[in-house]
């Protein structure tokens, strides 16, 4: 009898098992590779809340910083693929183009304020811009107020070498350094050897009226010599140190009240605002100045560079289960109040919830009173290879072991390498 009765048992639970997998066939599950390592936490949360109000498993993975195309690479090779993943614009779209699903006809597609965050090549959407964001110098006002300075003090490059260098002077009697320091390991090196970079391709597009290049002039290459030796000779540590400073070691020093200024953007916020460790009226963002253009009219960094995409190669469900995640992640209260409050984003979504973000309501606030953004343009940069030859010249250079002209080369000549191979 016992026997007979364990047997129905185990045929009930293999039927109920089965039933179970066959409606995980039908409604699809989602696999979510996120770029953002500092928004993981929100994700999780965000994934989770999905779950629970539709039942639709939800995983999401967040890639090491600077590691998203190696890990996108081992992901999309499994048998369970990611099937919502992202790129960086043009060029990284060029690399996964043949797993991008066309959203077209896609809800999430019709949401946008703007086709310009549709990443579009002869008729196709590939990917759907996700985030507007801004960068420059975050500024703690309260340090900056006790070395006798405003933000209004600081409108150009003149301006700000002569408060850094000015505080640098006192660092001792202050009892705080200018600059956090420009760590150059692979979670903090991007901040200079793309974002930084950025500025002296804007100018030199700006110059000569163009929007992409095959072989960069470095026209201003000067200009962002002086502001990375501003960094490394203002801050928190030895030059010949930076090799080994990570972002964290970045993000803890400013925290911690050791230096005024912090390169960084709008997503830092959250981080920096967590348990009351600063409010809104300690912070600021002033744009990034390297003694270019009109500098009194100059905003902060503005653009996009996180395009979804969805894998096509996914099974039907779990595209599909996918493409339902989206929707729901732009018009949901809960998505879009967790895009926004959680983690800080200004989305080119008609359903937006206002980013309580300070940094983003300053760059509001610039481009009001008439200051110009600097456009994103390290999207054309043309291939991670010639971001990662550039960092190597740039670390060099800080620990005095390679010269300006290396990191010159690793630009120009670099550029011009990279994008023939890249474009045969």
């Amino acid at each position: 009898m016992k026997k007979a009765l364990a047997l129905i048992l185990a045929l009930v639970m293999c039927l109920s098992l089965s039933a179970v997998a066959f409606a995980d066939d039908e409604t699809g599950s989602v696999y979510y590779l996120n770029f953002k390592p500092e928004a993981d936490e929100a994700w999780q949360a965000l994934a989770a809340a999905y779950t629970e109000e539709t039942g639709v498993p939800v995983t999401v993975f967040t890639a090491a910083s600077n590691s998203y195309e190696e890990t996108l690479m081992s992901e999309i090779a499994k048998s369970t693929p990611p099937t919502l993943f992202q790129v960086n614009g043009p060029v990284g779209l060029a690399n996964w183009k043949d797993y991008c699903l066309d959203l077209a006809d896609a809800d999430i597609t019709a949401e946008l304020t703007s086709q310009d965050f549709a990443l579009s090549e002869d008729g196709a959407v590939y990917g759907i811009g996700y985030v507007i964001e801004s960068y420059g110098i975050i500024t703690n006002k309260t340090l900056l107020e006790k070395a006798g300075y405003t933000v209004d003090d600081i409108q150009s490059f003149d301006d700000l070498k002569k408060v850094a260098e000015d505080i640098t002077a006192r660092k001792d009697e202050l009892g705080f350094a200018a600059f956090t320091s420009a760590g150059m390991d692979s979670s903090s090196d991007w901040r200079f050897k793309t974002h930084l970079a950025n500025l002296p391709i804007y100018f030199e597009y700006q110059e000569d009226g163009i929007s992409s290049t095959d072989a960069i002039k470095g026209t201003y290459l000067d200009n962002y010599k002086n502001i990375f030796d501003l960094y490394i000779n203002n801050s928190t540590c030895d030059p010949a140190e930076l090799s080994g400073k990570t972002g964290d070691d970045s993000r803890n020093e400013f925290l911690a009240g050791e230096a005024v200024f912090y390169q960084n953007g709008s997503w830092e916020y959250t981080n920096l605002t967590a348990d009351g460790a600063f409010t809104d009226d300690d912070l600021a963002m002033i744009p990034i100045y390297i003694g270019v253009g009109d500098e009194a009219n100059q905003g902060l960094c503005t653009g996009c560079e996180n395009y979804w995409c969805v894998n096509a190669e996914a099974d039907e469900a779990d595209i599909q289960a996918t493409l339902d995640f989206l929707k729901w992640l732009v018009t949901s209260e809960t998505g879009t109040s967790a895009l926004a409050n959680d983690m800080g984003f200004v989305i080119p979504f008609k359903g937006a919830v206002e980013s309580p973000n300070v940094f983003v309501k300053q760059d509001s606030e610039m481009t009001a009173a008439g200051k110009t953004p600097v456009s994103w343009n390290f999207t054309t940069m043309p291939s991670e290879q010639w971001k990662n030859d550039l960092g190597s010249a740039l670390t060099a250079y800080a620990a005095g072991t390679g010269d300006w002209d290396a990191v010159v080369s690793a630009f120009v000549d670099g550029w011009a390498t990279e994008y023939q191979l890249a474009n045969g």
